[in-house]
């Protein structure tokens, strides 16, 4: 028997409500919803094959399935790259893997980063949110022992909203936590 994901339960059970009810959605099929989440890192050109293995062990305990390594396609000599080396890799999250990996990331990982002010509250202009991490050591799943050199990590959450404003407000729904930006401070001063 498969549990339902906390946050899963959470959208279906309470964002998807509140969203028909604020924007006034017709039935809950016009709800946005998140579709996928990539996670995606670069790789030094000049990294040997021990790092390489240990970044996908850690974007792969990060993840919870196996990542794949980008290689370039063709030789840039000024980046001391050849053709086919690995430069990066990434990993694509769908269905319950995307919900466990959204609820941690939201209630363990980011919380635990120093002096926390929020997210940027920036969307790409179709609905999806870009997070960008100097150091995924932050994850729990990351023992700091094992960690040669640190590495950041982009985070791709791709949505079915239509524009920044829907998308937004699902991942506030979410729990996404925004960085309050000027103009939002200002109006609860006054």
């Amino acid at each position: 028997m498969s549990t339902v994901p906390t946050l899963k339960k959470t959208y279906s059970e309470y964002v998807v409500p509140e969203l028909i009810k604020s924007r006034g959605y017709k039935n809950k099929h016009e709800v946005p919803r998140i579709t996928k989440v990539v996670l995606n890192t670069g790789i030094d050109s000049e990294a040997d094959k021990n790092l390489i293995a240990d970044v996908a062990r850690d974007l792969g305990l990060i993840a919870g399935q196996k990542p794949v390594l980008a290689k370039s396609k063709k030789a840039i000599a000024n980046f001391k790259l050849r053709a086919g080396q690995v430069v990066g890799a990434h990993v694509t999250l769908r269905g319950n893997s995307m919900w466990e990996f959204l609820y941690r990331l939201l209630s363990v990982a980011l919380p635990t980063i120093r002096d926390f002010r929020g997210v940027s509250p920036k969307l790409d202009g179709q609905g999806n949110y870009n997070l960008g991490i100097n150091d995924f050591a932050i994850f729990p799943e990351i023992t700091v022992e094992n960690v040669k050199k640190t590495m950041g990590l982009d985070i791709t959450i791709v949505t079915t909203a239509s524009n920044d404003e829907e998308g937004r407000e699902l991942l506030k729904l979410m729990g996404m936590p925004f960085r309050r930006t000027e103009a939002a401070k200002a109006s609860t001063a006054a």
